[in-house]
């Protein structure tokens, strides 16, 4: 690999959660340092925020209607506008040329340009967005719980169900998967795909309303916060509670490529590091921004050491060393990707596109066969009763009432006899046969028997001992 990556390291007494932002920039090169900002649009927000997989774009929108896209290499405004309604939430669809942005009544699709292209009115009134970049679904979710499927393709609506769990803040996708996780308002988080009108996971993490959801890189862990000021780590293999970590009412969560958990609480961003790999996260770095600022969302750049907050004045970017992965595959995720490059690899993504039905728990099961059942043997009680209800259920058999002397009771008991008969046969033919494969084991595991004395001569003589 070109590059490694490393951590803030302390010497002696020293806390790398002391370290403050004015002292990494003394220390880090001039490119890095210009990841160090903030911008303030004081009636505009609070602020909401989404990157493309490569880290290169970042789509904002403020809750008054602003919404904008910037460069984040260049550091150029793309394109900005103003919708003039409640924004409540902006995601990427597939590449930077397409978003989507979650408007007062509708969610709304505009391209890179601001020219809107579709308003999708079967969604409704929503408040989290997400996409689906292998299957090209876009997931949204009302405050009452109401999930939809659509695929941005065809524009085929693929899914509509009512969670029933309760009022509804916060949505994430599992990148390991591409299951749906929701928290509800309850204390639980429930998982789900586009195919099952139920859901695949129900899971109680808190006792109160959960604020904030995020997962790691690999799927594995789910971070989850509540109203009663606990984080918690989930183990999602074995659904079972890591670790957990109190004192933080944190309203927004998440994971860097490299692993560490950044969480939004009030002014205040913490970021808490695994540096053991023994899931066992604590303090990292920290960073309190301007008082009375609230942070709503804070999100990592992708291949970039650097956590951005958006809060209630605009937003803040941070240096986090550590957070980023050093190095990028160019087939995955392209930060210096040209025009042509990305016409390409759209092609190639919709080449690739997933169907829905392959969004499941455990994605490794496609591909390989079901494995064989050998059917259980029935024991001799349940034949038994089986044998007595087909018995019973002939007894109650009406007989047919014939002309006279073709009726009589002897001969009524007779054919009530050949039907209970009829009825026993199956069970003992099945007994009888079992009892002449067992007498055969018995025959073969027992002595040999005595050949007649004009074949003795062909039996193969033992040797002497």
């Amino acid at each position: 690999m070109p590059s490694e990556g490393g951590y803030l390291e302390a010497e002696g007494v020293e806390k790398t959660w002391r370290i403050k932002q004015d002292q990494l920039t003394r220390e880090v090169d001039i490119l890095s340092s210009r990841n160090q900002y903030d911008i303030v649009l004081k009636d505009l927000g609070p602020y909401t925020l989404d990157f493309t997989p490569s880290g290169r774009y970042m789509a904002t929108a403020g809750r008054k209607g602003h919404v904008a896209i910037v460069d984040m290499k260049s550091m150029e405004l793309i394109r900005e506008m103003q919708v003039k309604e409640t924004v409540r939430d902006i995601v990427f669809l597939h590449n930077e040329t397409f978003f989507a942005v979650a408007q007062k009544k509708y969610p709304y699709i505009y391209n890179r340009d601001g020219i809107e292209l579709h308003c999708l009115k079967e969604h409704g009134a929503v408040s989290r967005l997400q996409f689906l970049k292998n299957h090209f679904l876009l997931a949204s979710i009302n405050k009452f719980g109401q999930l939809r499927y659509q695929d941005v393709t065809t524009g085929e609506m693929i899914g509509n169900f009512r969670t029933g769990l309760g009022r509804t803040e916060t949505m994430q996708i599992n990148p390991y998967n591409g299951v749906v996780a929701v928290g509800h308002s309850a204390g639980t988080v429930s998982m789900w795909k586009p195919t099952s009108a139920a859901p695949l996971v129900k899971m109680l993490c808190h006792h109160g309303p959960i604020s904030a959801l995020a997962f790691h890189p690999n799927g594995h862990l789910m971070a989850s916060c509540g109203r009663e000021k606990k984080i918690k780590i989930w183990d999602l293999r074995k659904f079972e509670v890591v670790q957990t970590i109190p004192g933080h009412h944190a309203k927004t969560l998440d994971f860097s490529q490299k692993g560490l958990l950044a969480a939004g609480t009030g002014s205040y961003a913490q970021v808490l590091g695994d540096f053991s790999g023994t899931q066992n996260y604590s303090r990292y770095m920290g960073h309190s921004i301007a008082k009375g600022y609230q942070i709503g969302k804070v999100s990592f750049r992708p291949y970039e050491d650097v956590l951005v907050m958006g809060h209630s004045m605009g937003w803040s970017s941070i240096l986090i060393p550590g957070s980023g992965e050093p190095n990028f595959d160019t087939w995955v995720a392209n930060p210096f990707e040209t025009s042509k490059q990305r016409r390409e690899k759209e092609i190639h993504s919709l080449l690739d596109k997933l169907p829905p039905e392959t969004i499941m728990l455990d994605p490794s099961k496609i591909g390989t066969l079901r494995p064989y059942k050998k059917r259980e043997k029935p024991t001799k009680e349940e034949i038994e009763a089986e044998k007595e209800a087909a018995v019973e259920s002939v007894k109650d058999i009406a007989l047919k009432k014939k002309t006279k002397g073709r009726n009589k009771t002897s001969k009524r008991v007779m054919k009530r006899k050949v039907l209970i008969d009829k009825a026993k046969k199956p069970f003992l033919e099945k007994q009888m046969l079992e009892e002449g494969k067992v007498a055969g084991k018995k025959r073969n595991l027992g002595e040999e028997t005595e050949l007649p004395a004009s074949l003795k001569r062909f039996v193969r003589k033992k040797a002497a001992v």
